[in-house]
């Protein structure tokens, strides 16, 4: 099964990819496309999004693991995006946003599970910016419900303490063994 964890900064997608690749050694795992770009880029900002968002797609239709999990996937990107243009922060361009749409949904035609992490309601500081936590959460929640932008993955909502979170996606992969 080829899994992608997705949801807004500080939603517990690294705890969930930890402790799923601890009882599930024989699944690749793809740890968050930021850190893949640590020396080349820095911040939040359209550039940046755009950046992870093809690393993001780049490496599910690169890696031929039938079994990976993968910390975000190209939709958390195109989120941010349209998150950052919602909240008056500059325009995208359609262009470029029909552009990552394509992109996306190419990439997650390589998903099986779409895991959906609902951020918790835990307060932030400024510096992790709360607002477009906020607009991200709820422009992924509205690009979920589009089958074509998911490929046909199947969406899994998961909310609750860590553990409650695990146990919902042991159950949904153990079904499909």
């Amino acid at each position: 099964m080829r899994i992608v964890v997705s949801g807004t900064h500080a939603s517990g997608k690294s705890t969930l990819v930890s402790d799923f690749a601890i009882a599930h050694t024989g699944y690749t795992v793809l740890g968050d496309p930021y850190d893949d770009l640590l020396d080349d880029i820095d911040g939040s900002d359209p550039r940046v999004f755009l950046a992870q968002l093809r690393v993001s797609a780049a490496r599910l239709a690169d890696d031929g693991s039938s079994e990976l999990i993968a910390e975000r996937g190209p939709l958390d990107f195109l989120a941010y995006l349209l998150a950052w243009q919602e909240l008056g922060r500059g325009e995208i361009g359609t262009g470029l946003l029909e552009r990552c749409e394509a992109i996306a949904s190419h990439a997650m035609r390589e998903v099986d599970l779409l895991v959906l992490m609902r951020a918790p309601d835990i307060h932030l500081p400024a510096d992790e910016d709360p607002e477009l936590r906020d607009a991200m959460g709820d422009a992924l929640s509205a690009l979920c419900d589009d089958a074509e932008l998911t490929g046909g993955a199947r969406v899994l909502p998961l909310e609750g303490a860590p553990a409650e979170r695990l146990a919902g996606l042991e159950r949904l992969v153990h079904e499909q063994w």
